[in-house]
């Protein structure tokens, strides 16, 4: 089988279970698709790791409320996430799907809270490292949307 993808750029798929465990096989992840775009400089690297874990690691917290249990089949865990991860040429992209709740932000009014605060600085500092960041509702699931324009 040949790789019919343009020289420097790679791709990777996660589909797991929205649970803390996750967090780190996204780590994991990245460090694959690192391995497959080496080329990739290191501040553009910490940009868009930042921002990934940083948006899933809300998606992991925050989108299932208190309905960690499927009233359906009282799985616990059964709700999941897929995270597609992506180099392109002069881009970094990531796309993050979830089927928990509606999100109710608004991104152009999220800030850093103060330095008091014990949380709320995920999507701050995700807004400070991309260059666009899209959520979505679409087809009853929350849609990520997260680049990072190459620097390197």
């Amino acid at each position: 089988m040949t790789d019919d993808r343009p020289p420097g750029t790679a791709h990777r798929h996660l589909t797991a279970p929205a649970v803390p465990d996750t967090v780190d096989r996204a780590h994991q992840e990245l460090e694959l698709l690192w391995a497959e775009a080496p080329l990739v400089g290191d501040l553009d690297r910490m940009r868009f790791e930042l921002a990934v874990i940083e948006v899933l690691a809300n998606v992991v917290e925050h989108a299932y409320g208190e309905d960690r249990e499927d009233p359906a089949d009282g799985a616990h865990g059964a709700r999941g996430v897929d995270l597609d991860l992506a180099v392109e040429a002069d881009r970094l992209v990531a796309v993050l799907h979830d089927d928990g709740i509606r999100a109710e932000l608004d991104l152009s009014r999220v800030s850093m809270p103060g330095e008091d605060a014990e949380s709320g600085r995920g999507l701050a500092l995700t807004l400070a490292t991309v260059d666009e960041l899209e959520y979505r509702r679409e087809d009853g699931r929350n849609l990520w949307r997260l680049v990072c324009l190459r620097q390197d």
